[in-house]
């Protein structure tokens, strides 16, 4: 028994030691270099803060009622999720300055809020492929009947639910329609997630002149205040501890237009004749369903072609879309 003591006290000792030697290096790495700690502050904060919700906020021009308790408190879920969802919401950041180039004159033209390209990103991630488990697709996350329905053509071939530019012109033909229905662009918004026939029953169902006022399914009800909170955290990127380089921004890279008026047999052997390989190819058209393209008489489509010069990194080079994103 003396001799387990013994030993015991023994190892006892061996791993103070061993203790006061790891506690003294770093000390000595702390003293010897003076600014390891404060180059690495920003990495790890030392506090996390609940990011106040803004006094007012908008959506299409129209005042959300910010001072209703119900209204504050969904606001400041989504806000402090995208604000704390780093990863995530940086690649928002670099996709956006490739697709919001494209979304934002569409809307414009068709006379909708340019709010409503954060609802592009909700939607989709700003991924030209992303299809739910619903079958919604592409980046308006439109189902092939309600795409076919504002002029989408969907074969085994094409579909442009995948197609950036037809795809933002059929989103913006139905907000047009949920507006006119409803006469406020919340309402319209939330009717593109829930679908118009829901939105309208419930409004009928619960009295209500508003989706901001009707009990709905959670995504439903989180989901304007989704594309709000995103909206606040991209209108002020540096307030919620983001910071990027234009170099780390995805560019909007040069394509031309090529005219396509005849079937084409082999997708591969197309691309080979503009110095690209069939991947590069179907990465800009990515509403090309299929290694052929059946071309019926008088139809003519218009595939987007880059430059093989232009495939190459040139960070220096990168458009910044939004001078508020970058430092």
């Amino acid at each position: 028994m003396k001799r387990e003591k013994i030993l015991f006290f023994a190892v006892l000792i061996l791993a103070s030691a061993l203790v006061a030697v790891v506690l003294l290096s770093g000390q000595d790495r702390k003293e010897a270099e003076p600014n390891y700690y404060s180059q690495h502050e920003s990495a790890f904060p030392s506090e996390i803060r609940s990011y106040p919700v803004p006094e007012e906020v908008t959506f299409g021009g129209e005042k959300i009622p910010l001072d209703r308790w119900d209204m504050r408190e969904r606001f400041d879920r989504e806000l402090n999720t995208f604000a704390y969802l780093h990863a995530t919401t940086m690649l928002y950041f670099k996709r956006a300055n490739r697709f919001f180039p494209i979304i934002e004159p569409i809307l414009k033209r068709y006379g909708i809020p340019d709010d409503f390209k954060y609802l592009c990103l909700i939607e989709s991630n700003l991924d030209p492929r992303a299809i739910s488990p619903a079958k919604a697709a592409g980046l308006w996350q439109f189902m092939e009947s309600t795409g076919k329905s504002y002029g989408l053509e969907i074969t085994s071939d094409v579909d442009e639910r995948y197609h950036a530019e037809r795809a933002t012109e059929a989103a913006c033909r139905y907000f047009a329609d949920a507006r006119r229905i409803y006469g406020d662009w919340f309402t319209a918004a939330a009717a593109y997630n829930a679908g118009t026939g829901r939105i309208s029953s419930e409004l009928q169902n619960q009295m209500a002149d508003s989706a901001s006022d009707l009990l709905l399914v959670p995504e439903t009800s989180r989901y304007v205040f989704r594309i709000l909170a995103i909206r606040e955290i991209f209108e002020n990127p540096h307030k919620y501890g983001f910071f990027l380089k234009k170099e780390d921004l995805y560019p909007l890279i040069p394509t031309q237009k090529v005219e396509v008026s005849r079937s084409i047999t082999s997708m591969a052997a197309f691309a080979r004749d503009y110095g690209l390989n069939y991947f590069q190819l179907k990465e800009f058209n990515p509403w090309l369903r299929s290694d052929k393209l059946t071309v019926a008489a008088g139809k003519v489509y218009y595939l987007d072609v880059p430059n093989p010069e232009d495939l190459k990194v040139k960070p220096s080079k990168t458009k910044v879309y939004d001078e508020r994103w970058v430092k």
